[in-house]
């Protein structure tokens, strides 16, 4: 019985996995043509690991340190960030720390955004600990003073969009997948926290022709 319900949990995340892959193709371009979305990486790379998160999300702090342990050992993949705020109608200073991202990519560029991302997450404060002074000192790092003049609603409600359009229900949400020829034989998708070593594997996988 246990190896039978081993079998049919299996089976299930396969099916998932397909589900996921199917809509991930139908959405590539949005995944990856969006120029208002922040990255990092070569312009070339032929991998890409596309990350759903919330700054309050305690499961994407977790994956905060392992995404860039991840990106240090893989320079060679472009990396995509989509501010999703999720927790904005709980936490106000959720919405905040997104629009400032996108303040700080739009006027700084890349290095500077991973700065402010991983120097947000690096207070440690999540589930509604995030405060304002965080924010601004994240920013501070990354060489923006702000204040923040864009409205970005409209691109965190696209992001909102594209996310539920995937299946994505909460954060983080990442997805490893070829920049060309992707299948959902070589995309994978994370509905939630994963260690490094799996998504080493992941970028493994879309690097393999089928």
């Amino acid at each position: 019985l246990v190896k039978v319900s081993m079998k049919l949990q299996e089976q299930k995340r396969e099916r998932e996995q397909l589900t996921f892959a199917v809509r991930v193709v139908d959405n590539q371009a949005a995944l990856l043509n969006d120029p208002d979305t922040p990255s990092s990486g070569p312009a070339n790379a032929g991998v890409a690991v596309i990350e759903f998160f919330d700054y309050q999300c305690v499961f994407c702090s977790k994956m905060a340190p392992e995404m860039e342990a991840v990106m240090k050992s893989h320079p060679d993949v472009r990396y995509f960030f989509k501010e999703w705020p999720i927790f904005g109608d709980r936490w106000e200073n959720s919405t905040k720390a997104a629009g400032y991202g996108l303040a700080v990519w739009k006027q700084k560029g890349a290095e500077a955004y991973v700065t402010y991302h991983n120097a947000v997450y690096a207070t440690g404060h999540n589930e509604g600990k995030l405060t304002r002074q965080d924010i601004v000192q994240a920013a501070g790092l990354a060489g923006f003073t702000g204040p923040v003049r864009d409205d970005f609603s409209p691109l965190l409600a696209h992001n909102d969009a594209l996310a539920r359009a995937l299946g994505l229900t909460g954060t983080p949400g990442i997805i490893v997948m070829p920049v060309k020829g992707a299948t959902p034989k070589n995309i994978t998708v994370f509905p939630g926290y994963v260690p490094a070593e799996s998504l080493e594997a992941a970028i493994q996988k879309a690097s393999t022709v089928y």
